[in-house]
């Protein structure tokens, strides 16, 4: 068997089986095939793309690639959650604590932030002193007495994945939704959990902009989890405007902290409420999503999601003084304010923009090797459909240095926003959930 023979074959249109896929992928994370015949690949990929069957096959070579990991001494159905990323997206925040809390295990393995999208590690690592590098004994030890637990990825879990993205983000080809589709799935399958709920987001500030994209590759990933025994379903959800209010690490925590106490922006409430409801449903502690919907609401309004939440920061290091009392968390230096130049109602408001400003200022990543200020980021005072009067705060920018970067976030800012004189419905949350 040869690369080359199988590049022509895809180049071709024609079908690659199991037999196939498994040498591409162990030659390649071997580093016995070259990474210019695996761009070559990826891009007869993208073109003529790849059935169902393929894309199964795809994810579960990448998930063996590496390291997977052995959840069978956690007692009962094990589930986790995926986002596709997004700006504010504070849901893991809520969402693990919160589904926990109504007796249901929960193991995540969260990435860090690159670009305009927040990373779940980092944003709990801006908590003082909590260690996200768990040791699997401790990963599974800590979801068998608290029912959850929230790690970064291993080092050696999907090696081929991580080699795959690296050449697709640096040859046009990142977005195929069966590169997509398999890259997502075997990080998942290889995290061990029983059943997965994934958020697919849409618009602006997400990787798929159309929906009609964004549900054939929630459909796909769907399809896969069930070829691959895994109970999998996915929350098509809107990511034209950011997620909340908030935007930036410690600015996350601390709106995280006050929708636990049932204290938070009405829309990421109901992400999570309608996200957490569907893992309820995967594990099987209720037979109907309103059951589960209304179970979560009792446990926010009766305070032990935040209690867990709690709970699960002193069992992984954190220090609790910061939970408590969220004052605590570093300030930026400065603020700058931006303000309506006149009446009307917020017709627009881009999501990717205010993430690229708060990353500007130092609240993301442009490469891998940046620092993140956790103190630095983006409050939003009005969103979509909100009525505007001549002079109201839109949003706030927290920074630190008043440099270049600084003017281009607060252009940035500017542009996210477009206030005109006509009223416009508020817009979907929710577009549909596939299972």
């Amino acid at each position: 068997m040869r690369a080359y023979d199988l590049i022509l074959k895809k180049r071709d249109n024609n079908e690659l089986n199991k037999k196939e896929i498994d040498f591409l992928i162990k030659g390649f994370t071997q580093g016995e095939i070259p990474d210019y015949q695996i761009s070559a690949l990826a891009m007869a990929i993208y073109f003529n793309g790849m059935n169902e069957r393929e894309i199964a096959d795809l994810t579960m070579a990448m998930a063996e690639s590496g390291d997977q990991i052995d959840l069978s001494k956690v007692e009962g159905i094990i589930v986790d959650k995926h986002s596709t990323g997004g700006v504010g997206d504070t849901t893991s925040l809520v969402l693990i604590p919160l589904v926990a809390a109504a007796g249901v295990p929960v193991a995540k393995m969260s990435g860090r932030g690159l670009g305009h999208t927040g990373g779940t590690i980092d944003k709990l690592e801006s908590i003082p002193n909590f260690k996200t590098n768990l040791s699997r004994d401790t990963f599974i030890n800590n979801i068998n007495e608290i029912n959850a637990a929230i790690a970064g990825q291993s080092g050696n879990l999907t090696p081929a994945d991580k080699k795959l993205y690296s050449l697709r983000d640096v040859t046009a080809t990142v977005d195929s939704i069966p590169l997509i589709a398999s890259s997502i799935m075997s990080k998942k399958i290889a995290g061990g959990a029983d059943g997965i709920v994934l958020d697919v987001k849409l618009g602006s500030g997400a990787f798929m902009k159309d929906i009609k994209e964004a549900e054939k590759l929630a459909e796909i990933m769907v399809n896969i989890g069930e070829k691959l025994n895994k109970k999998t379903i996915a929350v098509l959800t809107d990511m034209e405007q950011p997620l909340g209010k908030a935007v930036g690490n410690n600015l996350e925590v601390i709106e995280a902290v006050n929708t636990l106490k049932d204290q938070g922006p009405l829309d990421l409430r109901e992400i999570c409420l309608t996200l957490g409801a569907n893992m309820l449903l995967i594990a099987e502690k209720v037979d109907s999503f309103k059951k589960g919907y209304e179970l979560l609401e009792d446990k926010l309004k009766g305070g032990e999601a935040f209690d867990k939440f709690k709970e699960l920061v002193e069992k992984q290091g954190g220090d609790l003084r910061y939970i408590e009392n969220t004052d605590k968390f570093k300030k930026s230096q400065n603020r700058w304010e931006l303000k309506a130049d006149k009446n009307g109602f917020l017709v627009q408001l881009k999501a990717i923009n205010i993430g690229l400003a708060a990353m500007l200022v130092g609240a993301g990543r442009a490469t891998k090797s940046d620092e993140i200020l956790n103190e630095v980021g983006v409050i939003l005072h009005k969103k979509y459909g909100n009525r505007i009067a001549k002079g109201d705060k839109i949003a706030t920018l927290h920074y630190n240095k008043n440099d270049d970067n600084f003017a281009e976030a607060v252009q940035k800012l500017k542009d996210s926003y477009l206030i005109e004189n006509k009223v416009i419905k508020p817009r979907d949350l929710i577009y549909k959930i596939i299972k």
